[in-house]
């Protein structure tokens, strides 16, 4: 039986996006949206967001990966070399990053292009992580068939044993993405459905077209 949704409904009203009140580039519309949601109380992982690929299978797949850094050369992620975002990368680079902060009734939208970073970025980042998190990066073998959950915790019983007293080494499949941005989509929830919505798209180095979409 079909399970009917039709009484889910949210109004949205608390904020607008006009064009009198922001950039013209999108970088900075993206830092002051983010530092507001960084502020608030409701909102409890700000740079999670929502990584579309689509690889060789042809099918768009969406997870949620956590954003570590972002400025003028673009939005850096880490992740498993092995990993089945990764092996969709490799064969087609073109993503989609996407936020949502719905105590803030907004989405950001981002469409670029991802290239792993260097390993020497890679290495630094990796170096700042808790030391668990150093030692499943080893442990798993990211997107690949577990017999059961014992497995897993097998081979981190050998990798802690392995490490022990010793400072973990970066996995040589393990390092960044950096997504360089083609456009970006923000999105305001207004009254009556009747949504903001303002895309900026790139052109040229320091030049970018910005278009109110219909909602």
């Amino acid at each position: 039986m079909q399970k009917s949704l039709d009484n889910y409904r949210k109004s949205y009203g608390k904020s607008e996006l006009l064009e009198d009140h922001i950039p013209s580039f999108p970088l900075p519309l993206f830092t002051a949206w983010f530092e507001e949601a960084e502020k608030h109380p409701e909102i409890a992982e700000v740079n999670a967001m929502n990584l579309s690929t689509c690889g060789i299978e042809g099918f768009p797949k969406n997870r949620i990966v956590l954003l570590k850094s972002f400025g003028e050369i673009g939005f850096s992620f880490y992740t498993n070399y092995n990993s089945e975002k990764a092996r969709d990368i490799e064969e087609n680079p073109r993503v989609c990053l996407s936020f949502f902060w719905p105590a803030l009734e907004r989405q950001v939208i981002i469409k670029g292009v991802a290239m792993k970073t260097s390993e020497e970025e890679s290495a630094a980042y990796f170096g700042s992580r808790p030391r668990g998190s150093q030692l499943g990066a080893w442990a798993s073998n990211q997107s690949n068939i577990l017999s059961s959950r014992e497995e897993l915790e097998e081979h981190l019983n050998e990798i802690e044993e392995r490490y022990q007293n010793k400072d973990v080494d970066k996995p040589p499949h393990w390092g960044g993405y950096l997504v360089t941005p083609r456009s970006f989509e923000f999105w305001q929830g207004r009254n009556n459905r009747l949504h903001d919505r303002i895309i900026y798209e790139f052109i040229e180095k320091d030049t970018w077209e910005r278009n109110r979409m219909a909602p």
